[in-house]
């Protein structure tokens, strides 16, 4: 059975949980972040993925997330409408942003299906590492062909 799972200030013990599996499923990640907001999918009784929202910024409309799966099957549609609704809809963010190392080629892969708009930084990760900055705004979301269906 595949099921979501919140996080937050409602569920503290749920939102570290996720936070530290989250964190420790990206190199270079292992302090986590102190204050966010988490969606896991629960697979097969275990946490399979999860999404940490984290650096809000309301005024700007921004938010980071910032995602990891031990399951190549975690983009469900429950997932997705979990991990866009939560920025578009119920903070009604203009932005989201994701952070991803040039090396994670599987990630740069599905942050380009879903339509974000990259943006690599030299040198972001260290001397010899660059980060790619991916952007994707609420309309680019709402056009997006997986909205359609």
């Amino acid at each position: 059975m595949t099921f979501l799972l919140w996080g937050g200030e409602s569920a503290p013990e749920i939102n570290r949980a996720i936070g530290s599996f989250v964190a420790a499923n990206i190199p270079g990640c292992e302090r986590g972040w102190e204050n966010f907001t988490s969606l896991g999918l629960i697979d097969a009784d275990r946490l399979a993925a999860g999404v940490v929202f984290h650096n809000y910024n309301p005024e700007a409309g921004v938010i980071e997330l910032s995602a990891a799966s031990i399951s190549r099957r975690w983009l469900t549609r429950p997932m997705l409408k979990g991990m866009f609704g939560y920025p578009f809809d119920q903070l009604s963010c203009q932005m989201v942003v994701l952070r991803v190392s040039e090396r994670n080629a599987v990630m740069i892969e599905i942050a380009e299906r879903f339509g974000f708009t990259a943006h690599r930084i030299p040198r972001l990760r260290g001397r010899d590492e660059a980060e790619i900055l991916f952007t994707l705004t609420d309309d680019e979301w709402r056009a997006h062909p997986v909205n359609r269906r």
